[in-house]
């Protein structure tokens, strides 16, 4: 019989009623390295990325914004929060999902096999959802789609008995709405 591993110190609660995901933007430095060091914060504390998107936003300041999803207990997303903001290279973080108004799309393409009927319900449910045909064959579709997470998710498991052969998804992109910047 062997004894049960000691708890991690670097583990942080995952499961629970009060674990909640949250959308942070973090404003950085355009330079090699950053997204290492930002993602190596994550990874070293045995946080978890559920999404990641990095583009830079500012050509002429050499600014970049990171767009991580992650969830944590309130006090496990605080902590990344100050420890994000510690990073040298970080000029601002902000929990868009505490923030009053925020917008949150994420871009899908999915490629559906279909020929006879299933081809037609495939393209009924794409104009349901808004999806636009970017690549089609006799045999496939690409469809690319945008919108929040929720809506690509249910678009993706419609696909499912139809025909769906791939998705690819970008990740959730964030801003908050209002004049002032973030």
């Amino acid at each position: 019989m062997t004894a049960a591993a000691p708890p991690s110190p670097y583990s942080s609660p995952t499961t629970g009623s009060n674990v909640e995901a949250h959308t942070l933007s973090i404003l950085v430095d355009n330079e090699p390295g950053v997204l290492a060091r930002v993602v190596g914060l994550f990874s070293g504390r045995g946080y978890n990325i559920e999404s990641l998107t990095v583009a830079e936003v500012a050509h002429a300041e050499h600014l970049s914004r990171i767009t991580v999803v992650t969830s944590g207990t309130p006090e496990t997303i605080e902590q990344i929060h100050h420890q994000l903001e510690r990073l040298v290279p970080v000029h601002k973080v902000i929990d868009l999902t505490l923030a009053a108004r925020s917008l949150e799309r994420e871009l899908a393409m999915v490629k559906v096999r279909g020929r006879g009927e299933n081809r037609n319900d495939a393209l009924r449910l794409a104009e349901a959802f808004r999806a636009r045909v970017v690549d089609a064959t006799t045999e496939s579709f690409i469809f690319e789609l945008t919108g929040k997470p929720g809506k690509i998710d249910e678009f993706v498991d419609l696909m499912r008995p139809i025909g769906l052969v791939e998705v690819s998804r970008t990740g959730i992109a964030a801003i908050s709405r209002g004049p002032e910047p973030i």
